[in-house]
């Protein structure tokens, strides 16, 4: 099987053009993928595994082919002059290096190592550049546009497995509803799962086969869920909240369109919370929001 995301073949003159190409190439790419969900049959686990194993290629792919684009537009357009001027706004006095040499041999070390100091810090200073440039500011920079539209702000919670119910615990204090303990949102969400467990069970996945849980994976998997503070939560487990809660829940991603999950359980407002793929190496990460000028 093989399905590539549609590319644009238009090269881009400057990184603004670049970013549209990339944001329409992801939109794409998740239209792909989702039209590859769908064309799995229920119980068909071979062909299961086959959608988990393509839909990973696609987006590998994709992250390599736009990371080497914005290399290349960043090469292309850094020059000696820009790169100075970023070490000139780190504050390295370039004049101050370039003392006369002597020819004693402490001077020759003070010398080596200024060099060596110098060519960190140009570096550094590229490396600035290209942070500008690359997914995780691209990530970061569309998500700050979708919260001060909403008169939001970023709430940051720590990088861990509990990130997800650490999100919600704050939404629910945001909103002045009964606060509850990771501990207890935990324990919520298992209990959920578990008593949904042939309704759910089928959305499942074990990384290594591809295949959904079996009964026995299912239940240690809800165990995880309950008490290992290691296991990180994902869409399934925001469901479960939305439900174990009786409250939407929306998660806002730069990628894509906004996630709205228990939508029967409006007029309530719903917990927002944001996802961020590029946001740490250790993979996905939610963090909350808190309101500017909520009504």
């Amino acid at each position: 099987m093989e399905n590539k995301p549609e590319v644009c073949d238009l090269p881009a003159e400057n990184i603004e053009e670049l970013e549209q190409i990339h944001r329409k190439e992801r939109k794409d790419l998740q239209a792909k993928i989702q039209a590859l969900k769908k064309s799995c049959a229920k119980g068909d686990k071979k062909k299961k595994k086959e959608v988990a194993d393509e839909i990973a290629k696609l987006e590998a792919d994709l992250d390599k082919k736009q990371e080497e684009e914005v290399r290349k537009i960043t090469n292309s357009n850094s020059s000696v002059e820009e790169i100075s001027e970023e070490v000139e706004a780190l504050g390295i006095d370039s004049a101050a290096e370039k003392a006369p040499p002597r020819l004693t041999k402490a001077q020759k070390r003070r010398d080596k190592k200024a060099e060596k100091d110098k060519e960190r810090e140009v570096l550094i200073a590229q490396q600035e550049v290209d942070n500008k440039l690359g997914p995780r500011h691209r990530e970061q920079t569309i998500i700050q546009q979708l919260l001060q539209a909403r008169k939001l702000r970023l709430f940051e919670v720590p990088s861990n497995g509990d990130c997800l119910y650490l999100a919600i615990e704050h939404q629910l204090k945001e909103l002045n509803r009964p606060l509850k303990k990771v501990v207890e949102l935990r324990r919520l969400t298992a209990e959920y799962l578990r008593a949904h467990e042939e309704d759910l069970r089928p959305f499942t996945c074990n990384p290594t086969t591809g295949c959904e849980f079996s009964p026995e994976e299912y239940s240690s998997y809800c165990g995880r869920v309950e008490s290992d503070s290691s296991e990180w939560g994902g869409q399934l487990e925001l469901q479960a909240l939305s439900e174990a809660l009786s409250t939407p829940i929306e998660v806002l991603q730069a990628e894509g369109a906004p996630v709205l999950l228990g939508d029967n359980h409006r007029p309530k407002l719903p917990l927002v919370l944001t996802y961020h793929r590029h946001a740490f190496g250790l993979g996905e990460h939610y963090n909350s929001v808190t309101a500017d000028e909520r009504e």
